[in-house]
Order: structure tokens, then C-alpha cells, then sequence
């Protein structure tokens, strides 16, 4: 457990480091720690050691472990896999922010659910595939705009933000345009007086390119391996 410990704070020092090249407050940055394939029992001295955001890809293994952490209520719980619509009552029982929203069906079923369970708030990003892999989910960035205006009648649904997975690069530098763009897509967004949106997070940045995201403008940080790896 105290490899984990020292994965964390090492991951907290490279966040510390990166926001202060570029002058932003370190405070400013939430570092999601994703649990995938994480027991219950190693994730725990995290939580003892301050981290207050985990993350999850998988209904199947994220409801069974929110349901059995004794921890549980001490964290907010993310999900930030693809979501297929006949999963949205679980993720609705244990997630505070939804990252990866990508369609109008999907916003159609959340809201739809989130009334009969008599959720009156469900907090989520857009998932945008800012460089336009076909492996990868998310909207073309030119047609966010569109959704965003589409979400409108939803009102148990509220937009905060955007996420993005940037292409797996041997040099991480080589993702900074992929998180520049996204960025500069949500300050646009930011001022076209869409209802329920708000551009509060940008959740970028992954154990091979955090730092680059970071100094992008990332105040979420998705970190599975280098807080886990033995």
C-alpha cells in the first residue's frame, strides 16, 4: 500500500509542477483517480491520504464496488466510460459527474430516468473526439454547438463541461493541439448562451500526458497507472 501512497504523491508533485509553469494555482486541478480494475481494499488508504475523486469505466464493476466501499459516501464517483442507455439507472445510483456524453439519445434517457428516481440534477460533459479517431468515441467539435442547443428540454440535465482522450503519443508533446482545441472550443461555447451549460471543467489528460494537459487548462485529471501500478 505504500507504493500507492508515493505513486499518489509523486502524481500530485508532476501536477504541482506543470501548473506552475504555466502560472495556474495547483488547487485549481482535480486529479480523478481511476480504479478500473482496482479491489475495494488498495483504493482505500487513498482515500485516508486525500484523494476525493475516483473513477470508473465499467457499470458492472463500478456499482458492485460503490456499493460495498465503506468509504463510499467520503468521495465523489465518475464515470468516464461509454455509457449505453440501458445502463443509465445504475450510473445514475452512484455517479456525481458523467464525462463522456455523446448523443442526444443519451441525454434523452438520463433525463428520462433521473425523473423517476426523482434526481433533479445530473451533472455531465460532452465527450468530443477532438482528434477525430474513428477507435474513439465522442462528437466531431463542430457539432457540440448543435447538442448543446438540442439539450434544452431536458431540464434534469446540465452540462459542465467538456471531455477529451487525446491519441496515445510516445512523446506526450505531441498532444498539447488536441487539448489546445478542446480548450479553445469550450471558451467558445462559454459565450454562446446555451441553457443548462456550463464551461466548469475540462476533464483531459491521462498517466501519459497529464502535464501537457495541465498546462492546457485541464482542471480534470483522469490518472489510472500511475497512482495503481505495483
Amino acid at each position: 500500500m505504500a507504493d500507492i501512497i508515493s505513486n499518489w504523491q509523486k502524481v500530485l508533485e508532476r501536477v504541482q509542477k506543470a501548473a506552475n509553469r504555466v502560472g495556474r494555482r495547483p488547487e485549481d486541478i482535480q486529479v480523478v483517480a481511476v480504479s478500473k480494475g482496482v479491489k475495494i481494499h488498495r483504493i482505500a488508504p487513498l482515500i485516508e491520504s486525500g484523494v476525493r475523486s475516483v473513477g470508473e469505466n465499467r457499470i458492472q464493476e463500478a456499482l458492485p464496488k460503490y456499493r460495498q466501499a465503506p468509504w463510499r459516501d467520503q468521495v465523489e464517483w465518475h464515470f468516464i466510460g461509454h455509457l449505453q442507455t440501458n445502463k443509465v439507472r445504475d450510473c445514475l445510483e452512484f455517479a456525481s459527474l458523467i464525462h463522456s456524453v455523446d448523443r442526444l439519445r443519451l441525454v434523452k434517457v438520463l433525463d428520462q430516468r433521473a425523473q423517476a428516481l426523482g434526481i433533479s440534477k445530473v451533472n455531465i460533459l460532452l465527450q468530443v473526439n477532438v482528434s477525430g479517431e474513428e477507435s474513439k468515441f465522442g462528437l466531431a467539435p463542430d457539432a457540440v454547438p448543435d447538442l448543446l442547443e438540442q439539450i434544452g428540454p431536458y431540464e434534469r440535465v446540465f452540462v459542465q463541461g467538456l471531455m477529451t482522450m487525446a491519441p496515445y503519443e510516445e512523446e506526450p508533446e505531441n498532444t498539447r493541439p488536441c487539448f489546445r482545441n478542446l480548450r479553445i472550443l469550450g471558451e467558445k461555447l462559454s459565450n454562446g448562451g446555451f441553457s443548462r451549460f456550463t464551461m466548469k471543467y475540462l476533464s483531459m489528460g491521462m498517466t501519459n500526458d497529464f502535464e501537457i494537459a495541465v498546462e492546457e487548462g485541464a482542471n480534470l485529471l483522469r490518472i489510472g497507472s500511475a497512482i495503481f501500478k505495483r
